[in-house]
């Protein structure tokens, strides 16, 4: 049994134009459909039930931003100094508005998508490569080692690198953004207005895996969802997570 992480769930409430935004940011396409219905942001030949990259799906919530920085974000890569210039210009012309998180001089660029969501221009960097447009997911959190353990347990990602102040983890074939936990001194409490959606592989039972995240640690969250086909987790470290139904 294994999940893989298959979406970026971002909260908006135009989703339209946050899809939009992120569509052109990326160079992906955006799913049509009424208003205020979910957004599905992927490349060219995404397949669902057997995905390759982790897309972002944008869904509709009454409720704006606060100014609380959120506690997952997109780092987005670059191929050289020319490409990041131009990117951060471009993503500025789309509506991103440049944001500080106290980040003070670093050679990455802090950015936020129109209704404020965080991310981040890296400077370029030969791990990321063969990434593809988003460099990694990355996750404030208080013990990078302890998140490392529990995801390399939940998925089929395996770790890349794991230390006190930062982990990461990689599909097994060595392609997509990474999963990164960075640790941070201060982790925003409340709900996470970006998280992960997980999916099981064709096959596999749902609930099953469900069951063992929670034989790892993993809680379940009531977020108000009600009867829904997908189940609301937060990791060991207050982290929310879904894990959705192949169909």
């Amino acid at each position: 049994m294994a999940l893989r992480p298959v979406q970026v769930n971002i909260k908006a409430v135009d989703v339209s134009a946050v899809g939009r935004f992120w569509a052109e940011a990326l160079g992906w396409r955006v799913s049509s459909g009424g208003s205020g219905v979910t957004r599905l942001v992927a490349p060219v030949g995404f397949v669902w039930r057997d995905p390759v990259d982790v897309c972002v799906d944008v869904v509709p919530v009454p409720e704006a931003k606060t100014t609380a920085k959120n506690r997952v974000h997109l780092d987005l890569a670059t191929t050289s100094a020319a490409h990041q210039t131009e990117l951060v210009a471009r993503l500025q012309a789309l509506g991103a508005t440049s944001v500080d998180v106290g980040q003070g001089d670093v050679p990455w660029t802090v950015l936020a998508d129109p209704e404020g969501n965080e991310f981040c221009v890296l400077e370029p960097r030969e791990v990321y490569r063969d990434a593809g447009p988003i460099a990694a997911v990355v996750v404030d959190c208080a013990d990078p080692r302890g998140m490392a353990r529990f995801w390399d347990a939940a998925m089929d990602w395996t770790a890349q690198e794991v230390s006190d102040d930062q982990a990461s983890l990689r599909s097994p074939q060595g392609s997509g953004p990474y999963l990164e936990f960075i640790r941070t001194p201060e982790v925003k409490a409340g709900e996470d207005r970006v998280h992960l959606d997980l999916l099981p592989y064709p096959g596999d039972d749902k609930e099953a895996e469900v069951a063992r995240l929670r034989a790892l640690g993993a809680t379940d969250l009531d977020l108000g969802q009600g009867d829904v086909p997908w189940t609301c987790l937060s990791d060991p470290q207050g982290l929310a997570f879904c894990v959705l139904a192949l169909s």
